[in-house]
C-alpha cells in the first residue's frame, strides 16, 4: 500500500508585530528662529529588503515648518530626514513580500539655537508580509483503497506591482502672490479593480496651498485631480481578489508660481506611489476521508488557514471639533490660516456588522493678537468616530488609511476655536479561512479474513453511504450493487446485507 504526496498552495498574509521608536531630525532654517508657528510631517518608506528572520527598510520623515525670523519675518523650511529600522520574527523568509505602514504618532520640537531646529518625533511601525505556503495533502492509487474527494476553494498569491505616477494641478489665482508659505497634499484611493494581466487603481489627490499676495495677504487654494493607472500583475484575471495602497511621496511634492499673459497661477506636482497585490481563487479536489478494505490505516488530519482577501471599502464622514485657548494664551483677534492637516487613526474594528473607525483629526491654526501684533499658533486636536455597514466576518485584520480636507476653522469671542472638515477613509480587510486536512496515512495491521458468505448490517436512518461502507470496511459499490432497491442517505433504520465470496 503506497500513498503519493499531493501538494497544493495557499495565500497567507502575515501580521508584522507593531512597535514604536523615535527620530531625531535636525533642520537648518537658513536663518536664525524666533518661533515657530507651524509643523506639517509626513512619512514613507524608501527601501526595503527581507532576509531570513528580518526585514531592514529606510525611511524617510518630510518637514514643513513655518517659522518667525528673528527680523519677524514669516519663512518656511522645508526638510528630509532619513532612518531605517527592522522587523525581527521567525515567520519572516527570504522571498517573501513585505509592506511597511508607518505613522507619525507625535512630535516635539526639542530645542531651537539659532537656526537649527531639532524636533523628535515618535514613529510606529507595522505592515505584513505575503506568501504562498505549501499545503501537504496524500492521495492513493491502489484498489483496496477507498477515498473521498471534495472540492475545496483555495487562494493563491499571485503577484504583486508598484509604479510611481504624478499627479499636475494648476490653481488659478487672482492676486499677485509673493510667496508660497506652505503646500499640503493628500492621497485617498477610490477604487481597486482587476482586469486580465493588469490591476487598476483610480483615487484623488488633494492639495492645499497657502500663500501670501503682494498686498500681505494670507490666502489658500485648493484643488483636486482624479487619476486611474494601469498596473500589469501577470496572472490575473476580471474575477481576481485584489487590494492596494496609494501613497503621496512628500519629499516630491512641488508648488511654483507661474504668470502668463492670463494672470498668475500655482502649479503642484504630487508625486504619487501606488501598490497592488492580487489574488486568485480556484477550485481543487482533496482527499478528505479514506479508508483501507484490506488493512488499518492511521490517518493524520491537520488544519491549514489561507488568507482571504476582501474589496476595499470607503467610509466617509465629518468631524467636528472646538478648542478653548488657556488664559495665559493671547486672544485671537483674526486667523490668518491653518496647517499641518493631518488625522491618525487610533483604533478600528468590526462589531455586529458594522465598522468603527476611531481616529484624531489634527491642525495648527496661526493668529493674530492685535494687542502686540504678533502671530501665535494653537493646535486643534479633535477626535472622530466612522461607521459604516460591514458585510465580513469578524476576527480579520483592517488595514485603515484615512485623509481630511475642507478643513475650516473659525473663531468666537477670541478664545473658542471651532475646527470642521471632512474625512475619507480606505479600509482593506483580511481574514483566515481555517481548512482541514489528511496530511500522512500509514498502513497497520491487516483484517482478519472473513470466515462467513453473508454480513447484515444494521444501518440507522439518515446515515450516508460513505460512512456505512468506512464501517463494513467494504467498498460503497458492493453496498449499492447487492442492496439495489436502497436510497441514500438513508431515510428509515435499515437492514443491509452483504455477500461475501469465503476463500
Amino acid at each position: 500500500m503506497a500513498f503519493e504526496t499531493n501538494n497544493f498552495s495557499v495565500a497567507k498574509k502575515i501580521s508584522l508585530e507593531k512597535s514604536e521608536f523615535s527620530v531625531e531630525c535636525n533642520i537648518s532654517a537658513g536663518e536664525n528662529v524666533a518661533k515657530v508657528l507651524s509643523v506639517s510631517l509626513a512619512t514613507g518608506q524608501v527601501s526595503c529588503e527581507t532576509l531570513n528572520g528580518v526585514i531592514n527598510y529606510s525611511g524617510v520623515i518630510d518637514t514643513k515648518l513655518i517659522f518667525l525670523s528673528d527680523d519677524g519675518q514669516l519663512n518656511t523650511a522645508c526638510s528630509s530626514c532619513p532612518f531605517s529600522s527592522k522587523f525581527e520574527s521567525e515567520n519572516i523568509e527570504n522571498g517573501q513580500k513585505a509592506f511597511v505602514k508607518l505613522k507619525i504618532i507625535d512630535y516635539n520640537i526639542d530645542s531651537i539655537s539659532g537656526e537649527n531646529i531639532k524636533i523628535v518625533v515618535n514613529l510606529e511601525q507595522s505592515g505584513f508580509v505575503i506568501t504562498n505556503r505549501d499545503v501537504h495533502t496524500i492521495r492513493s492509487g491502489d484498489d483496496d483503497v477507498c477515498q473521498k474527494n471534495d472540492e475545496i476553494s483555495v487562494i493563491k498569491f499571485i503577484g504583486w506591482a508598484s509604479e510611481n505616477i504624478e499627479v499636475a494641478s494648476d490653481i488659478n489665482i487672482r492676486d499677485k502672490i509673493k510667496k508660497i508659505i506652505l503646500s499640503e497634499s493628500s492621497v485617498i484611493m477610490k477604487s481597486v479593480e482587476s482586469g486580465v494581466n493588469f490591476v487598476t487603481i483610480s483615487g484623488e489627490v488633494s492639495s492645499k496651498v497657502i500663500y501670501l499676495t503682494e498686498d500681505d495677504k494670507f490666502e489658500s487654494g485648493y484643488v483636486y485631480d482624479s487619476f486611474k493607472e494601469e498596473l500589469e500583475i501577470e496572472g490575473t484575471t476580471r474575477e481576481s481578489l485584489v487590494d492596494g495602497n496609494a501613497f503621496v511621496k512628500q519629499e516630491g511634492v512641488t508648488a511654483e508660481i507661474v504668470e502668463d499673459e492670463k494672470g498668475c497661477k500655482i502649479v503642484v506636482k504630487v508625486p504619487v506611489l501606488l501598490t497592488a497585490s492580487a489574488y486568485g481563487e480556484e477550485k481543487i479536489s482533496v482527499v478528505q476521508d479514506l479508508y483501507s478494505t484490506k488493512n488499518e490505516i492511521k490517518v493524520t488530519t491537520e488544519s491549514f488557514d489561507m488568507t482571504c482577501v476582501c474589496p476595499m471599502e470607503t467610509v466617509e464622514g465629518k468631524i467636528e471639533g472646538s478648542l478653548v485657548l488657556d488664559e495665559d494664551k493671547p486672544r485671537v483677534d483674526k486667523i490668518m490660516f491653518s496647517g499641518g492637516n493631518s488625522v491618525t487613526i487610533t483604533n478600528s474594528y468590526i462589531n455586529d456588522g458594522e465598522i468603527f473607525i476611531e481616529g484624531i483629526a489634527k491642525t495648527t491654526v496661526v493668529y493674530l493678537n492685535d494687542e502686540d501684533n504678533s502671530l501665535y499658533s494653537a493646535q486643534i486636536d479633535v477626535p472622530f468616530t466612522l461607521s459604516d455597514k460591514f458585510t465580513y466576518p469578524e476576527g480579520g485584520t483592517l488595514m485603515v488609511d484615512a485623509v481630511v480636507y475642507d478643513v475650516d476653522v473659525a473663531v468666537k469671542k477670541g478664545r473658542e476655536l471651532f475646527y470642521d472638515a471632512k474625512v475619507k477613509a480606505n479600509v482593506n480587510y483580511c481574514y483566515d479561512k481555517v481548512s482541514g486536512i489528511i496530511t500522512e496515512a500509514t498502513p497497520a495491521d491487516e483484517y482478519p479474513p472473513k470466515d462467513y458468505a453473508m454480513e447484515v448490517l444494521f444501518a440507522r436512518s439518515g446515515q450516508e453511504l460513505w460512512d456505512i461502507a468506512k464501517t463494513a470496511k467494504v467498498k460503497e459499490e458492493q453496498i449499492v450493487t447487492q442492496n439495489a432497491d436502497v436510497v441514500f442517505p438513508l431515510s428509515e433504520d435499515t437492514s443491509l446485507i452483504l455477500f461475501y465470496q469465503r476463500q
